[in-house]
């Protein structure tokens, strides 16, 4: 391969990964402008977030006085994660063209052979709960190791881990 026709192909390779770039910061941009809004059937609640999902706005109609604290405090919390549920599926949206294109670029392994693929083996994350501190759901189960050695060293003999030796 000639040297200009390497640098032909360097130069390609280059301003491919810069337009690549600059559509990745185009579809950030995008996403950081992106903004929800859940409401109660009567109108009397709105709850906005922004594209993280965080809380930008919480607004109350004129009729806010029929509904009791704990109704106001519960429609504020289904609304936040109405609107942040919302948010989250417009960002997927936003980003789809990034996520497609990743889809149908060769695995490290294809590349590679032997090499693992390190997004098959990263564990996935298990789902997020929703429900209020306190639940029922949020109850601590005991914790349970299922890959665990027991080991007898000393236990006849009396001796063990708070034997003097340690």
């Amino acid at each position: 391969m000639s040297s200009s026709r390497r640098d032909a192909e360097l130069s390609g390779m280059l301003e491919e990964f810069r337009a690549r770039m600059r559509d990745i910061a185009e579809m950030q941009q995008q996403r950081v402008k992106l903004v929800a809004t859940a409401t109660t059937k009567d109108r009397q609640i709105s709850v906005t977030v922004n594209a993280n999902g965080v809380v930008i706005e919480t607004k109350f109609g004129s009729g806010i006085d029929e509904y009791s604290y704990d109704d106001i405090a519960k429609a504020i919390t289904r609304l936040a994660q109405q609107a942040a549920e919302d948010v989250f599926g417009q960002s997927q949206e936003v980003m789809a063209p990034l996520a497609a294109e990743r889809a149908r670029l060769p695995k490290l392994s294809d590349v590679i052979p032997g090499m693992p693929d390190v997004q098959s083996e990263i564990p996935l994350a298990p789902p997020v709960s929703v429900a209020p501190p306190g639940s029922a759901e949020r109850a601590e189960d005991e914790l349970v190791f299922t890959d665990v050695e027991i080991r007898n060293d000393g236990a006849e003999s009396g001796k063990g881990v708070t034997d003097s030796v340690w």
